[in-house]
């Protein structure tokens, strides 16, 4: 009974430091995942019935958007990028959301409304993908090889720009 409660205070107490960091704009920077290898990732998915598994779990490479429905600069990005991968061809690449710290509906419409065509996995605390990315604030790109490596890390809005530079260099 004490080591549910210990593992459930560290829960907890992860979610909280994620949460006033992400409010306050906190941000210690996760340009250390470049060259981490990803475990394998599978989270509820947020547009659609069935759970979401990551690309990399099955050798494909990707871009990971974090964003939040209650995120000030998500609301202009995530309907851009969501536009850029409709106008793309990103050949074997596939773009990948994460809706983080938020809740369910507020992050359906969110994405519903930004048309977001890719899947999105559901990770209602973050705290299954903030400890595995490190993600300080919202939104943030994560680029991930086909063998799971992160290639590159872009903390705040992604521009167009390094979309393509990213995407062909993930092809």
């Amino acid at each position: 009974m004490m080591g549910i409660s210990i593992g459930l205070g560290t829960v907890m107490a992860v979610a909280l430091i994620v949460v006033v960091s992400i409010l306050t704009g906190g941000s210690a920077g996760n340009n250390f995942l470049v060259g981490t290898k990803l475990p394998s990732l599978t989270l509820p998915s947020l547009n659609s019935t069935k759970s979401v598994n990551a690309p990399w779990n099955h050798g494909q490479p990707a871009v990971v958007v974090f964003f939040a429905s209650w995120c000030v600069d998500c609301r202009p990005e995530i309907p851009r990028v969501a536009a850029w991968v409709r106008r793309h061809d990103t050949g074997d690449v596939e773009f990948f959301g994460v809706d983080a710290n938020d809740l369910e509906g507020k992050g359906l419409q969110f994405a519903e409304h930004a048309k977001v065509g890719f899947p999105v996995g559901f990770d209602a605390l973050g705290v299954q993908t903030a400890s595995m990315f490190g993600i300080s604030q919202l939104p943030d790109t994560v680029f991930v090889n086909r063998q799971g490596v992160v290639t590159d890390v872009v903390t705040g809005p992604v521009s167009n720009a390094e979309l393509r530079q990213q995407v062909a260099l993930l092809r």
